[in-house]
């Protein structure tokens, strides 16, 4: 197995551990009106308290509760409401499996994309491969790709 290819192998193994617990949890999802709001009118916090210890004006908290929802907001102003609202800012992408799964479904979608050209263009020389040698084929090339240079699997043929 190619060295870059083991770096990847760990590196995955490594994220997909500390990202399980994210993965299985449903509940993270950023309420409808925002963290900030939620957390601020929990907290019975008023938005002019909010930008008081934010050090910003009453105006900018109700734009920052409005940048939130929109998807338009700063890490580092989500980490300035949080820190004047005595919370952590917690970041990070969780992906929708696991990493190992992504590589390996993208490593078998290219295999097919390649065995189907090059099984297409055999077949129209009449030189086409029987199932057998084209399961064998396939079970190369998507080693070939597991175990090689894994930046290989994300550029476009």
């Amino acid at each position: 197995m190619h060295s870059t290819s083991n770096t990847a192998a760990l590196a995955r193994k490594h994220l997909d551990r500390r990202l399980t617990p994210l993965r299985k949890t449903n509940d993270l999802a950023r309420p409808p009106r925002g963290w900030i709001k939620a957390i601020r009118e929990a907290l019975g916090m008023t938005t002019a308290q909010l930008a008081e210890r934010m050090g910003v004006s009453q105006t900018r908290v109700s734009r920052i509760e409005k940048d939130e929802v929109g998807s338009a907001i700063t890490l580092r102003t989500l980490r300035q409401a949080a820190e004047a609202m005595d919370c952590t800012l917690v970041y990070a992408l969780v992906p929708n499996q696991k990493l190992e799964q992504i590589v390996r479904h993208r490593a078998a979608a290219l295999t097919n994309e390649r065995l189907a050209r090059t099984h297409h263009t055999m077949k129209l020389e009449n030189q086409a491969l029987t199932s057998r040698d084209l399961d064998a084929e396939q079970k190369r090339v998507f080693r070939e790709l597991l175990e090689g240079d894994p930046k290989r699997l994300w550029t476009k043929p």
